[in-house]
């Protein structure tokens, strides 16, 4: 017979669990080698059940990484019956046609949590790798037209049998890589911050007995489920639509459409993205698991910002796709640039809920994962390097204030690399870094601005990969408000800039060349017109917007004095 739970207690070992991904996610930046983990922190950790929910995740972690973690949990049950999992063990997988993953740079650990002689869950952890080996340092880059040319794909396989490695697993991860020490380093963080979940989850255990466990992770579900519900049940019923198009693929394919049609009928919400377009050549596919883990984040995001990020809200995301497509591709589908398209519908399902929930809503964000890679040979040692960032650019506007300048937006929450850390480890210069003028739309709340960082290498020659998004299509604004300015990577060799493709691969850069990477900004929210006059001024003191700009989009304002003029009807 099962006992009921006090919400107290529910509350205490909840808490306990979120102690433990904190715990795990500070271990793993801490012992990372990469800078992409240890200086930007991309990675997550999480804890799911014996059948493969997920119950906690850490705050910090990429709401995109929850689409890896429940899809490597369906796998590993799927394999391996309960007999076959035994404590020691460790899973590691990446590949997202047959792993549940959804890229291959995004390498995933589980290790099975035993309580009482039985199987209690799993700890998880997942952190993207800057190198998967490929055609394309960094694994990153455009032109790679099927997932063979992307890197090392990694099945659902156990790394550690019963605590004893499989070194020769190891070694063949470690020689698809160009930087194999460092992928040595961030492999064995990992693998540390797995242990150490291991550990902690054992000692909470001791205390409370797997019997309440398993009931508090029962409770967290069906409370976040219930909770869910009805944050859907509050918004109209009806039928809410939206599309917009992927400025290509990085292979020819050019404005990709992608639609939504959101059914909301009591507390269910339907997504259906059929009338989307085929899964094109070009490496922005998306695998179904990450179109579930955008929706989930959307509807969180919209509908209930408090609500713990758990399998109560997966179980929420109805979704109706056509296989095949750009929003559930199949294989030997590329889709290593795969988070520009999750952003993409990020921005659409924003959109398709304009109208249902227009208070909560933003502007079009900017809308991609701007992707960076620069590799070479080190003058200073004589070994090789790859420095590989995502910038972040413009959150869109508000419907009480503007958005933010220079961040990360929606589904990749990660850091931008400081100056500090890009020139210790590699050598490269940053000549210059800050905020694009001009580049948050206009609006009564104005959308953020994108970012311009400019990078020559010192004392060599490098290579130059990138992806972008909304380099051509702009970053949207609603209710009135203006678009942001699109992104663009150009070539400035000392004479004048040369702009580059949106998704350039193998762009040599001579010494004393310099890359520039501009981010795109972020749509407005409402009508300029109805921008407060202080505001105004504020932006024009900021520095962040033109004299030009502000007297085009503001016209009440006086540019040169910044003082009010009546403006008609007042």
């Amino acid at each position: 017979m099962t006992m009921s739970i006090d919400p107290i207690t529910i509350e205490i070992v909840a808490s306990a669990f979120r102690s433990v991904v904190d715990e795990t996610f500070i271990a793993l930046m801490k012992s990372a080698y990469s800078t992409n983990i240890k200086e930007r922190h991309d990675h997550s950790t999480a804890i799911c059940d014996r059948a493969g929910r997920l119950i906690v995740q850490a705050d910090m972690s990429l709401p995109i990484h929850i689409a890896s973690m429940t899809g490597l949990m369906e796998t590993i049950l799927a394999k391996y019956p309960a007999e076959q999992i035994e404590q020691g063990d460790l899973f590691v997988a990446n590949d997202p046609h047959v792993a549940g993953g959804t890229h291959l740079p995004d390498i995933n650990y589980a290790a099975p949590l035993f309580l009482e002689g039985e199987l209690l869950g799993f700890i998880c952890n997942i952190a993207h790798h800057a190198d998967i080996g490929g055609m394309a340092p960094g694994s990153m880059a455009g032109g790679m037209s099927e997932i063979y040319q992307e890197g090392l794909r990694i099945p659902v396989v156990k790394l550690f049998r019963r605590g004893v490695i499989q070194q020769d697993l190891m070694d063949i991860f470690l020689l698809n890589a160009r930087i194999p020490d460092e992928r040595r380093g961030d492999h064995f963080a990992q693998i540390a911050a797995c242990r150490l979940g291991v550990r902690r989850v054992a000692e909470i255990g001791a205390r409370y007995g797997l019997s309440l466990i398993r009931q508090v992770f029962d409770e967290l579900v069906e409370r976040t489920r219930a909770r869910m519900r009805s944050a859907i049940a509050s918004v109209p019923d009806g039928e809410y639509f939206f599309e917009d198009v992927m400025d290509d693929d990085g292979l020819g394919t050019v404005d990709i459409p992608i639609r939504l049609k959101i059914t909301i009928a009591g507390d269910r919400a339907v997504f259906d993205w059929r009338g989307s377009a085929p899964q094109v050549p070009g490496n922005i596919n998306v695998p179904l698991n990450a179109t579930r883990a955008a929706v989930a984040y959307s509807l969180r995001a919209l509908l209930d910002p408090d609500i713990p990020n758990n399998q109560g809200i997966i179980d929420c995301c109805e979704l109706v796709t056509e296989p095949g497509s750009i929003v559930d591709c199949k294989a030997p589908a590329p889709v290593a640039a795969r988070a520009h398209t999750s952003q993409r519908l990020i921005d659409i399902t924003i959109g398709a809920f304009a109208k249902a929930v227009p208070e909560r809503v933003v502007g079009a964000s900017n809308g991609a994962n701007t992707t960076a890679v620069f590799s070479g040979t080190d003058p200073r040692n004589g070994a090789q390097y790859l420095y590989f960032e995502t910038l972040g650019g413009g959150f869109g506007g508000r419907n009480d204030r503007d958005g933010k300048d220079g961040v990360q937006v929606h589904i990749t929450n990660t850091s931008n690399l400081p100056i500090e850390a890009i020139e210790t480890e590699y050598p490269l210069r940053v000549v210059s870094y800050g905020f694009i003028e001009d580049s948050g739309g206009p609006g009564r709340y104005r959308g953020g601005g994108g970012l311009r960082r400019v990078i020559q290498p010192v004392g060599h020659d490098c290579i130059f990969n990138g992806a972008g998004e909304r380099f051509t299509h702009a970053p949207w604004g609603v209710f009135g408000g203006g678009a942001g300015r699109p992104g663009r990577f150009l070539l400035d060799d000392g004479e004048g800039e040369d702009r580059l493709e949106g998704k350039p691969s193998g762009v040599k850069v001579p010494a004393g060349h310099r890359i520039v990477v501009e981010t795109p900004g972020s749509g407005g929210y409402g009508p300029a017109s109805e921008r407060d006059v202080q505001a105004v001024e504020e932006d024009l003191r900021s520095g962040k917007f033109s004299r030009d700009f502000i007297a085009r989009h503001y016209p009440g304002i006086v540019p040169e004095t910044g003082k009010q003029l009546r403006r008609s009807g007042t």
